[in-house]
């Protein structure tokens, strides 16, 4: 029952729709109207502003975060099997809230906000190779497919358990799944750049 009880709090706490909660109640638009319909921080930050964007990063970022510490507190554990699903439940909360119809973001920053708890050292090497891609390609998508990479990678070589590489490679596919049509755009070379000069352009006047 602790662990259901974990799981589902975990979920609902991912579920917490921050960029559309901000741009709706806050800038008085719906971000899913605009750009790629999405509620993440990278749609947010083209259609509201970058400082827009890096307030629901991090507010998508601590849902992941207190997610798993909420399951800890209740669990008594930190690094157990369960504290794994209690995880899983904060990301598929943001990419299927039950507060939008079970629709949601990509879960990237969720996912930061989960291994942040878990394992810091990973986190440090995902969030470094993703601003190193970012900045120097301009390609949100691929910082994030390939900062993701890393996870099973780190977690390997920093000697865990095979249940946490399994895992770790797991969260990989989860965010190459949320990206796949990124992929298909990227292969083609149609993938859209992160333009400093246009954030908070995108958006109906």
């Amino acid at each position: 029952m602790q662990v259901f009880i974990a799981i589902l709090l975990s979920y609902l706490i991912g579920s917490i729709p921050s960029g559309f909660l901000l741009t709706k109640y806050v800038m008085k638009k719906d971000v899913r109207e605009y750009g790629s319909g999405n509620i993440g921080a990278t749609n947010v930050a083209r259609v509201m502003g970058l400082k827009a964007g890096v307030l629901v990063a991090v507010f998508d970022i601590l849902k992941g975060y207190l997610g798993v510490m909420v399951g800890q507190m209740i669990l008594g554990s930190s690094l157990s099997t369960a504290i794994l699903f209690v995880a899983v439940a904060a990301i598929a909360g943001h990419d299927w809230s039950i507060f939008l119809g079970f629709s949601g973001g990509k879960g990237v920053a969720t996912t930061f906000g989960v291994i942040l708890r878990l394992y810091p050292l990973a986190f440090l090497i995902y969030a470094l190779i993703w601003i190193l891609l970012v900045f120097t390609t301009r390609y949100v998508s691929l910082g994030s497919i390939i900062g993701s990479m890393s996870l099973p990678l780190t977690l390997y070589f920093s000697s865990f358990e095979g249940k946490h590489v399994f895992f770790a490679a797991l969260l990989s596919l989860f965010v190459m799944y949320t990206h796949r049509e990124n992929i298909k755009r990227l292969l083609k070379g149609e993938e859209n750049r992160m333009d400093p000069d246009k954030l908070g352009k995108s958006g109906k006047e």
